[in-house]
């Protein structure tokens, strides 16, 4: 079984509480994620400052969710190269079209740029929604049906991988096959609390059925020691490995 990277979800709303997580994490073997409430407060400078803070070795999951016609995510996506983020979100129900925008964005902006160009994952079902939530928006599929769904249309969209809850991961592997990233969050530890989150799995349980990365946020970033938490989550993954 491989061990799967961990980012940790830095849901600051200011540079100073971002730097001091980024600053307690450091050396635990654990990346990052920065999302919209993040990037919204301190922009492309605020992205950089915590990369700087936590070293080149380090990735950065730029967490925004791109969402709109085709012309202006791409836009965006070029925007966001800027940042030199390693991987970049956006909602897979913006469709084929979209996603594409977004993939050639990527190459065209790297090439000028000279900088990589960051992973793209579509967000699927976001995992505070279950079948009531979906019904709610006019989705009749369950959220399995509905992942799965745009799950294939980003694989077909050249997304290099997707969002999935941990519920979702055996399916995708089957239908999506093994070298399409799944990145999930929804994942607690042991004796954590579920939070706002309706399908949460371990950390061990998901590394088990094959989860590329894990994001894991308030376990970790609510901890009494952080440092200490992330230790223990990234040491638990590399026994299980061994």
């Amino acid at each position: 079984m491989k061990t799967p990277g961990i980012f940790c979800a830095i849901d600051a709303p200011d540079l100073d509480s971002a730097l001091d997580l980024t600053r307690k994490l450091k050396g635990t073997g654990v990346d990052l994620k920065l999302g919209l409430e993040f990037f919204v407060a301190e922009g492309p400078r605020g992205i950089d400052a915590v990369r700087s803070a936590a070293g080149e070795d380090v990735r950065i999951f730029l967490d925004l969710k791109l969402h709109d016609i085709p012309n202006t995510v791409a836009g965006a996506v070029k925007s966001a190269l800027r940042c030199g983020a390693d991987f970049l979100t956006i909602h897979a129900g913006g469709g084929r079209e979209m996603m594409r925008a977004a993939v050639l964005a990527a190459a065209e902006g790297a090439a000028q740029s000279g900088k990589p160009a960051p992973v793209l994952l579509g967000v699927t079902v976001l995992t505070h929604m279950d079948g009531q939530d979906l019904a709610g928006i006019g989705i009749a599929a369950s959220p399995a049906q509905q992942v799965e769904r745009l799950a294939r249309l980003a694989q077909a969209a050249e997304l290099g991988g997707c969002i999935c809850a941990p519920q979702e991961i055996a399916a995708l592997r089957k239908s999506c096959g093994a070298s399409f990233r799944l990145v999930v969050p929804g994942i607690r530890p042991a004796q954590s609390a579920a939070g706002d989150q309706k399908r949460i799995m371990t950390p061990q349980d998901a590394a088990a059925l094959g989860a590329d990365d894990l994001v894991i946020g308030r376990p970790i970033t609510q901890a009494e020691d952080p440092a200490r938490a992330a230790r223990e989550i990234v040491d638990s993954l590399r026994a299980m490995a061994a």
